[in-house]
């Protein structure tokens, strides 16, 4: 008769073990997501730091763009405006990329300003930043990958729904500063 007990408590024992070690998994990925997520934020931040000085570098050169100038600086209030998910985000993002890429080939149309120290350090600056956010991009797909991966796989898939662990949104965004690359300036002296 204690064989039976022994058998059966030793599968409840086993069966909570693995509901443990399953639940554990899942907030450890969901806090390394969540993680990721606010390194993001932060390079995000330093875009929109950086945003009004090559605003500001571009508005003197080319006083009459007003309409772009306006555009970027609308774009980013939006971008900065609310937390919000990754896929509600990564839309305010891409038009906000859209947008300095415009301001950009505003500035492309003015030698004077491409060869301005200022506007080359605010656009390396620039296209640094878009390349951490590009690289935390990476970092946190990655992430959301592997947890959404065990929110989908059995076993884990009864204690995700037990407790509700929720498929998470990838954070996809064009690299719109990138793509337009380097800043091209001709020391020449030829104008």
């Amino acid at each position: 008769m204690k064989g039976p007990i022994l058998v059966a408590a030793a599968s409840v024992v086993f069966f909570v073990l693995v509901l443990l070690l399953v639940y554990n998994r899942f907030v450890h990925l969901r806090n390394t997501v969540d993680e990721s997520w606010h390194d993001i934020g932060t390079e995000l931040q330093r875009r929109y730091d950086l945003i009004p000085n090559l605003v500001t570098t571009v508005k003197a050169y080319a006083a009459h763009e007003r309409e772009v100038f306006n555009s970027v600086t609308s774009l980013r209030l939006e971008a900065m405006a609310a937390q919000r998910p990754p896929d509600a985000q990564a839309p305010r993002e891409a038009a906000l990329g859209r947008g300095v890429a415009q301001l950009m080939a505003v500035a492309e149309q003015y030698p004077d300003l491409k060869a301005n120290e200022e506007f080359l350090s605010l656009q390396r600056a620039l296209i640094d930043t878009e390349d951490r956010i590009q690289v935390a991009r990476r970092i946190y797909n990655a992430n959301v990958r592997a947890y959404d991966t065990l929110v989908q796989t059995f076993p884990a898939v009864v204690v995700a729904r037990s407790f509700d662990f929720e498929l998470r949104p990838y954070f996809q965004v064009e690299a719109a500063v990138t793509d337009a690359g380097p800043p091209s300036v001709d020391l020449s002296g030829q104008t």
